[in-house]
């Protein structure tokens, strides 16, 4: 029976500090976008890989600068 003096508090601590928690996240933002990075995901560029891309850039800066005018 004299656990219970040292179980409630402690289970009410407990209870505030998961609460306290739970409202910092809401308030920092955490569960404002829930399905966005799951529709993301879905929607990424088919786009040329990076070191492909540069080659492609360097090739068309390079006609540029040559064409006459």
């Amino acid at each position: 029976m004299e656990i219970l003096y040292l179980l409630i508090p402690l289970s009410m601590l407990l209870v505030a500090v998961i609460v306290w928690l739970f409202l910092w996240a809401v308030r920092s933002g955490q569960f404002d976008d829930m399905e966005g990075p799951a529709h993301q995901i879905l929607m990424d560029d088919d786009g040329p890989e990076i070191g492909q891309a540069t080659e492609t850039t360097d090739e068309s800066a390079a006609q540029e600068t040559t064409k006459p005018e």
